[in-house]
């Protein structure tokens, strides 16, 4: 007992000289801080960049030689590597506080359209949530009619809008980049079946922006043409991913399912057929269209399914309502990058709400991330994240805000 006394006693003394350490690191810690400010200022006067990437690399080899085990080389390069992270978030704070944040290339507008004055944002009637306003906005949407990307352009849009499709995600980027359509609809996540891949990579290649987002619910349907028994059928189509998704259902019969590139297609090739032993899994939006039977509702194995789309056009505007913004970025190699990229949302009080990776098709084994971030591009505090992000990450690209 006497000995363990004595260890606890022992313990105590040590944590008390640990404090006192630690009270001696905050207080150079402020002195650090303060100089910071004043080269803060100097940048300011000078119109010097708040990042040096040369220069901060060059001062964590000094102090790395300063210890002798790989360890500690390894610690003592982590904890100046933090150190400076917060030096410039500081510095950044500074350039705010004196008015030099810098212009972003992204208008504020009140609407998407001509009329002013209308926030389409806060727009949800019979008209779909742009209002009468799109009436000369011409969109495009990838897939057949029918398919869930018109009911999202509808959704949002109003049925009245002038619209075409096509057959890719690819000729949709085309037609907005090119200016034969202003805007496009395009799936970008499923609630269940997780990102479009393609969709996030047409984003970086192409120079079109997210100004908003629509929502559907996916409830899959069998569909027929009227009268259509189910001890007839033979046949099922419909999109690889609409069939897995109504695997459970499909499992209790034994027909041929064929894959086809979108579920209208599928509606759209039973209409044409005009075959009682061939059905489709699709919407009950795209039954109506082409004119079949609906013989079974929420054939999904799962309930609460829903896809997100987004609606782009080639103009960097965005909304005054806007609250969410997504962007993506390349990073340098070096370790800890990410972590110090991400800590400017947590300075800045920014909520990030996902963070994706998708390869770089041109560098093996290197990733771009995509974030997207609850705020709005007039905001202080995400002008403020933008410009430290800007600074150390490579290759960052705003795509939206909405």
């Amino acid at each position: 007992m006497e000995e363990q006394n004595k260890s606890k006693e022992n313990l105590l003394t040590f944590r008390d000289e640990i404090d006192g350490i630690d009270k001696q690191f905050i207080e150079l810690y402020r002195r650090r801080m303060e100089v910071c400010e004043k080269i803060a200022d100097y940048k300011i006067e000078t119109g010097k960049k708040v990042f040096d990437k040369a220069r901060e690399e060059e001062k964590l080899d000094k102090v790395a030689s300063f210890v002798d085990s790989d360890f500690d080389k390894m610690a003592v390069r982590e904890l100046f590597s933090q150190i400076m992270s917060v030096s410039r978030k500081l510095q950044y704070q500074k350039l705010a506080e004196k008015g030099v944040m810098g212009k972003l290339p992204f208008i504020q507008v009140k609407s998407l359209f001509d009329e002013p004055g209308v926030d389409t944002a806060s727009q949800d009637g019979a008209e779909g949530k742009a209002g009468a306003n799109c009436a000369k906005a011409r969109v495009v949407f990838q897939g057949a009619e029918g398919s869930y990307s018109q009911a999202a352009m509808e959704k949002y849009f109003g049925k009245d809008v002038s619209s075409f499709h096509v057959d890719t995600f690819r000729e949709a980027m085309s037609a907005i980049d090119e200016g034969s359509a202003d805007f496009g609809v395009l799936p970008i996540e499923n609630s269940t079946a997780g990102i479009v891949n393609e969709i996030y990579d047409l984003l970086v290649e192409f120079e079109n922006y997210i100004v908003a987002e629509q929502i559907i619910p996916i409830e899959h349907c069998l569909l027929g043409l009227p009268g259509t028994d189910l001890s007839q059928v033979k046949k099922v189509y419909s999109h690889p991913q609409s069939l897995m998704q109504s695997a459970d259902f499909l499992s209790e019969y034994r027909w041929e399912q064929v894959g086809l590139q979108n579920n209208a297609f599928a509606a759209m090739k039973v209409r044409d057929d005009k075959d009682p032993t061939k059905v489709a899994v699709a919407s009950e939006y795209a039954g109506q269209y082409y004119g079949l039977e609906v013989l079974q509702k929420g054939i999904n194995s799962r309930g609460g399914n829903s896809t997100r789309f987004i609606i782009i056009t080639n103009q960097k505007v965005f909304l005054s309502g806007a609250n969410k913004i997504s962007l993506c970025f390349e990073l340098p190699h070096r370790s800890g990058a990410l972590y110090h990229l991400l800590s400017h949302f947590i300075y800045n009080n920014l909520n990030l709400t996902r963070i994706e990776s998708r390869p770089i098709p041109e560098k093996d084994w290197e990733y771009r991330f995509f974030v997207d971030f609850e705020g709005n591009l007039s905001d202080g505090a995400v002008k403020n994240a933008l410009r430290g992000l800007r600074d150390e990450a490579k290759n960052m690209k705003i795509l939206g805000n909405y």
